[in-house]
């Protein structure tokens, strides 16, 4: 399956992101259990992050982006790529 990449940046302030991170784990759990392999984070130096993630096209990649808890309540804009692995 084809690797896709969600590169965030945050446009609200702390407090209100903070509120939506549980929701945003049980997300990226809920893809891993159904095998997206997906892995999230944030920059060292704040402001951003990224959401890691296989999806069988880029269809189904901005599917799941759409009902990240992240985007729903307007914490992030973001840009959403194919990643294509060169080396494993």
């Amino acid at each position: 399956m084809p690797w896709f990449v969600k590169i965030e940046e945050g446009i609200v302030n702390k407090s209100t992101f903070d509120r939506y991170v549980p929701a945003h784990k049980a997300y990226v759990r809920d893809l891993i259990a159904k095998g997206h392999k997906a892995r999230t984070g944030y920059w060292a130096e704040l402001g951003g992050g990224m959401l890691l993630f296989e999806a069988s096209s880029l269809e189904e990649a901005r599917g799941i982006v759409a009902l990240d808890p992240l985007i729903t309540n307007g914490c992030v804009k973001y840009q959403l790529h194919e990643w294509r692995v060169v080396v494993e």
